[in-house]
């Protein structure tokens, strides 16, 4: 998956991730770490194969590995993230061998990431939804009763 290690080794990637990875080093509550985002997209493709869905794997890594990226421009500058990370998204894609369909169809999942499971949405943007709360391991979580995230939206069981 050359395309995806090109999206990882792109510089704003890298300079985000370092900015997020820096303000959220002391953050008690879910880190957007390397591995929510592997996790995310490791259970995005669970979900492609157990549907027969038949989505391209690394549009499944690139939507998983970016979905988040843009946290620190919300953190920083009050920016919704899913509107941040799309953005980001546009540019690095563009420069990491992306055609614009495909760029589309992963900014779209990346803008839905964070609401409900939409009549009409794509696979992608499901399965984004999807695994990025059920990646969340609110269960054994030692903040979890602190945690702001509505009882509905936790994980409090194993499940995938």
């Amino acid at each position: 998956m050359k395309r995806i290690q090109a999206v990882y080794s792109h510089p704003l990637y890298q300079e985000q991730f370092s900015l997020l990875t820096d303000v959220e080093k002391n953050r008690i509550f879910c880190r957007h770490t390397m591995e929510h985002f592997l996790d995310v997209a490791r259970l995005m493709y669970l979900y492609n194969l157990e549907e027969h869905a038949g989505l391209d794997k690394e549009l499944i890594y690139a939507a998983a590995l970016l979905h988040d990226i843009g946290r620190y421009e919300q953190i920083a500058h009050g920016t919704p993230h899913d509107i941040a990370s799309a953005q980001m998204a546009q540019l690095i894609l563009a420069e990491t061998g992306f055609a614009d369909t495909e760029i589309h169809q992963i900014q779209d999942a990346i803008l839905h990431h964070r609401g409900n499971e939409a009549t009409g949405a794509t696979p992608l943007a499901l399965y984004l939804y999807r695994a990025d709360k059920q990646s969340r391991n609110c269960f054994c979580c030692p903040a979890s009763l602190e945690c702001n995230w509505p009882e509905s939206k936790k994980n409090l069981e194993i499940d995938y």
